[in-house]
């Protein structure tokens, strides 16, 4: 088949596909054929169906996964870098059911390995600290993979609280004001447990934002989310100034 041929099979199929998702016809979830049934459908090799289906899932239409896999994807969520933000409030703004399920709960003196997870400074992370690590559920997918620090000396309160039932961050937000916030974000590729729990394929893009946030010169609390890459967009909101 002729170069010019193929790509102009290759952008028609796309895009057909892309149609579908787009005007619902294929809606968030939809399983699509086999790689193999679809490019026996449009006549094609299946190294050219494959190239479609990457191109999509780059674009952000549909997920591939080796286990499940290619479904078309939920719309992207929008995680504010400039703002601390309510999971709950993204899921819902997504129209999905949200759920929060707690991993781990433990009073104890932070490790190396704290210290490199949630980038505390040396020394922060005393016996009275509280770790936690849960997820955020949309609908019955992992969501956002959650691992946090409290410092029970500025926050005392957080010792007798139930986390399975009450969510960290919501609590925070309510319980506990705070001064200043510093955020870092990246993109990182997932691996081990972290990979378990998001049900994610090791080495699969995700978004890391690190929170810490203080009140009057004492951490109040540090804490990673790892998003799946894959369903997440980072949005920031600037004003324009005469110069800029």
């Amino acid at each position: 088949m002729a170069a010019a041929q193929t790509e102009t099979l290759h952008s028609r199929i796309l895009d057909e596909i892309s149609r579908k998702i787009i005007d619902g016809s294929w809606p968030p979830g939809h399983q699509l054929p086999k790689e193999t049934e679809l490019a026996a459908q449009y006549g094609v090799s299946r190294m050219t169906m494959n190239k479609v289906l990457t191109q999509l899932a780059q674009e952000g239409y549909v997920i591939r996964r080796k286990r499940t896999g290619t479904v078309v994807a939920q719309p992207r969520a929008q995680a504010a870098v400039l703002a601390i933000n309510n999971i709950q409030d993204e899921v819902a703004a997504l129209g999905r059911s949200y759920r929060w399920h707690l991993l781990s709960a433990d009073t104890r003196p932070g490790t190396a390995q704290d210290q490199r997870l949630l980038d505390l400074d040396a020394g922060e992370a005393t016996a009275d600290t509280l770790f936690l690590q849960g997820l955020h559920y949309s609908n019955d997918d992992p969501f956002c993979l959650e691992t946090r620090a409290i410092n029970l000396a500025v926050v005392p309160d957080a010792a007798t609280m139930d986390f399975a039932t009450e969510v960290p961050g919501s609590w925070l937000l309510q319980t506990m004001p705070w001064t200043n916030a510093r955020h870092h974000v990246r993109a990182v590729n997932v691996s081990g447990r972290d990979a378990t729990a998001l049900n994610l394929p090791v080495g699969a893009a995700c978004l890391e934002i690190l929170r810490k946030t203080q009140i009057e010169g004492d951490w109040v609390t540090y804490v990673r989310l790892l998003y799946p890459g894959e369903a997440h967009q980072l949005v920031a909101e600037f004003e324009g100034r005469l110069g800029g």
